[in-house]
């Protein structure tokens, strides 16, 4: 059991510095295109690529997951391979009757979205990219159920930097628009199912197993409610954003939005450690005592992280290098302002991962979606009401606002089941703190020059409170990273 444990973990670690490579240099690509597309050009990339973040739900209906199901059920070789080949077939075909619809309703959908005429062939780019993403999610679930994590990670890695090599390339050298970011995309994609293939042809029966299909799409398609929930909650903000605005204010919020990558790579971080963690833990007699304890410290560490890039994004941002080039385009320097509100949005979305223990622990999944669905709601209603008034704050308030409903959410719902005694006088002074202090950066924001002596003050001043207010104890933190990190 212990080994297994060990190897869960390794594994674990390796998905998870594959996903922070991966984003990292994804996020590599902002300054570039910031500093070579207007705020229209960037704001309809963002706009599109939010609606296939939605078709690519429909494209796999879950039935990746159902794969990963029923394979750990198979017995012998044959059954791996029906057990692969029934979704595989299925997915290949549903996907290119998709594509397919998609190109014979080319016109209706481009009206329908808004999409300029002179960017109307993006449409070939996206539906292709959908149809290779799709049909390689199977063989990619497969590596995993296979523990492959290692080849897994490599394609997924390779893949994005292809993907931001042809970037740079395409536009560059060859004076291409946002159309280079689908074309790199569709390559990126093409190579990782290229690069399958040998796993594809060593597992493939053309044969669809008719009881095998019934019952994946039974398990499969109530993902779908919980998929899009969580997509909404990922990407709604984008299109509400460009309908209630226009597409130059979208492209201006998606690019300052990447900015919180420097929260979101800590909280992934957490994440990708936390779970093989609670489950090496959950045994342990004081199991609950170090939950409480993780809690703390990770919102200790990213209350830290939040005061200095919230402090100090503007200057990071602004900072010119590369013949006067800087990390957002000067034309997006006024999105600046939503930046701790995101930050701040992922902190409680780090807390949400951190009360999935008891969930996880006593097996009630099931709630997951309903709180997600919550979520989206206020996701959605948040944006409506807030957009027309407060512009890109409002939508960056609304994500806030869906992360804080879902961790509340979580929070009371695992504590039905499994219940931790958080240390909630330090908990809640530290959330006491952000909140207080993100007040209180906005008021300096629009009030006062705020210059760098103001937000060195700001700094110590949040520092000292972390000990004056007994948030922080140098021996409770030196004794929970050596539970953390024994052997």
């Amino acid at each position: 059991m212990i080994e297994k444990l060990k190897a869960l973990t390794k594994e674990t670690a390796i998905y998870g510095v594959s996903t922070i490579v991966g984003r990292f240099l994804g996020f590599i690509l902002v300054p570039f295109y910031t500093n070579v597309f207007n705020p229209t050009e960037y704001g309809l990339f963002g706009y599109i690529y939010a609606y296939m973040a939605f078709m690519n739900i429909v494209y796999i209906y879950g039935m990746d997951a159902a794969f990963m199901k029923y394979f750990s059920l198979a017995e012998n070789h044959k059954e791996k391979q029906d057990t692969f080949s029934t979704p595989f077939i299925f997915v290949f075909i549903t996907s290119t009757l998709l594509s397919i619809l998609i190109l014979a309703l080319q016109n209706p959908i481009n009206s329908a979205l808004g999409i300029p005429l002179n960017y109307s062939q993006l449409i070939y780019f996206v539906s292709s990219i959908l149809f290779l993403d799709a049909i390689a999610m199977v063989p990619f679930a497969h590596l995993r159920m296979r523990n492959k994590a290692v080849k897994f990670a490599s394609i997924k890695v390779i893949n994005i930097i292809i993907n931001l090599a042809l970037n740079i390339i395409l536009v560059l050298y060859f004076d291409m628009g946002i159309e280079a970011i689908f074309i790199s995309n569709l390559v990126a994609s093409a190579f990782s199912i290229i690069v399958l293939i040998p796993d594809i042809y060593r597992e493939l029966k053309i044969k669809i197993d008719r009881v095998n299909l019934i019952r994946m799409l039974k398990f499969a398609l109530p993902y779908l409610p919980a998929s899009f929930a969580a997509t909404v909650v990922q990407v709604i903000d984008r299109p509400i954003l460009e309908y209630l605005t226009n597409v130059k204010v979208l492209g201006i919020y998606q690019a300052n939005y990447k900015l919180g990558i420097f929260m979101m790579l800590f909280v992934s971080m957490f994440q990708s450690a936390w779970h093989p963690f609670l489950l090496t833990n959950a045994k342990e007699k004081n199991a609950k005592e170090l939950f409480a304890r993780v809690l703390t410290i990770f919102l200790v560490a990213s209350s830290l992280i939040w005061i200095v890039l919230s402090l100090f994004i503007d200057d990071i941002a602004r900072f010119q290098f590369l013949n006067g080039k800087s990390l957002i385009g000067e034309k997006y320097w006024d999105g600046l302002i939503i930046v701790p509100i995101i930050l701040l949005g992922y902190i409680f979305h780090g807390m949400y991962v951190n009360f999935t223990a008891g969930i996880y622990i006593e097996e009630k999944t099931k709630y997951l979606p309903a709180i997600t669905g919550v979520g989206a709601l206020i996701n959605v209603v948040v944006n409506f009401t807030m957009i027309p008034s407060l512009g890109i704050l409002g939508a960056a308030i609304a994500t806030l606002a869906s992360y804080i409903v879902m961790a509340l959410g979580i929070f009371i719902t695992a504590q039905k089941f499994y219940r931790i005694d958080y240390e909630y006088f330090k908990v809640t002074r530290i959330l006491i703190l952000l909140l207080v202090s993100c007040g209180l950066y906005y008021y300096l924001y629009f009030n006062f020059d705020f210059n760098l002596l103001i937000k060195f003050i700001f700094l110590i001043g949040f520092s000292v409170l972390m000990f004056t207010l007994r948030v922080v104890n140098f021996s409770d933190v030196k004794s929970t990273f050596k539970l953390l990190f024994k052997r």
